[in-house]
């Protein structure tokens, strides 16, 4: 079997980390331990992509419906936002480029300003980008997207008929980046969940029936040697 960097090089993944509360209910333990778990899981798997040479990593952090769960549930997972972001993740001593997708108006303003000062800090960076999607839902950045090209029709410095499906790409969150080869979710749930729709045309889906906080850098080496086997045809034959 080849070394997993020889087949990870080059590759953009998105990753919906899926089963936090489930672990946490089969161990007895509150929802916000199964959270604090799975934060310790995504340090773990970035650095994974980051190592095996990956240069756009995509999760999926918390999205728009997110806001639907107990206000104790929320409160404590912005709370573990904001701590992973301050202390927990190394990024100014990894080369490591941070970018936050997603509407950051309704977050506290004091983590929208740690938000701003990471992307800044880190924008000069060249190694993977990793984008974390925090109240982020694709239907959301899709109309963002057509919001901003309707607006340049208002002003008359665009034609309607003249929209391309390249100007909507460069009006996403991701706009210059790899589209997602796979988007990865474990927990065995087979769904996108709202999460990076436009970008996902032609991305393969991979299922993997481990809970997030139980998945390791090995999982990690599995699904991506199932994506490896896939035949990619974009619609040909």
């Amino acid at each position: 079997m080849a070394h997993p960097k020889e087949f990870a090089e080059g590759l953009s993944i998105g990753i919906i980390m899926d089963g936090n509360g489930r672990w946490a209910k089969k161990r007895g333990l509150p929802r916000t331990a199964g959270h604090a778990a799975g934060a310790e899981t995504f340090r773990t798997i970035a650095y994974r992509c980051r190592d095996l040479g990956i240069p756009y990593l995509t999760v999926y952090a918390f999205s728009t419906e997110n806001w639907k769960r107990p206000l104790e549930e929320v409160s404590a997972i912005m709370k573990l936002f904001g701590e992973y972001l301050l202390k927990g993740f190394n990024y100014k001593d990894r080369n490591i480029r941070i970018k936050f997708l997603g509407d950051r108006a309704a977050l506290d303003a004091k983590l929208q300003k740690l938000m701003n000062e990471l992307e800044e800090d880190s924008a000069a960076k060249t190694g993977m980008t990793l984008n974390i999607a925090v109240n982020y839902g694709g239907r959301p950045e899709i109309v963002r997207a057509a919001r901003q090209l309707a607006q340049q029709v208002a002003e008359g410095t665009l034609k309607p008929e003249d929209i391309t499906e390249e100007m909507m790409s460069d009006h996403m969150y991701t706009a210059g980046q790899k589209d997602p080869d796979f988007i990865l979710r474990p927990s065995g749930e087979k769904r996108l969940s709202n999460f990076m729709l436009w970008q996902a045309a032609y991305a393969e889906l991979v299922e993997m029936d481990v809970l997030w906080p139980d998945f390791t850098r090995a999982d990690l080496d599995t699904a991506i040697e199932e994506f490896n086997h896939r035949s990619r045809r974009f619609g040909g034959i």
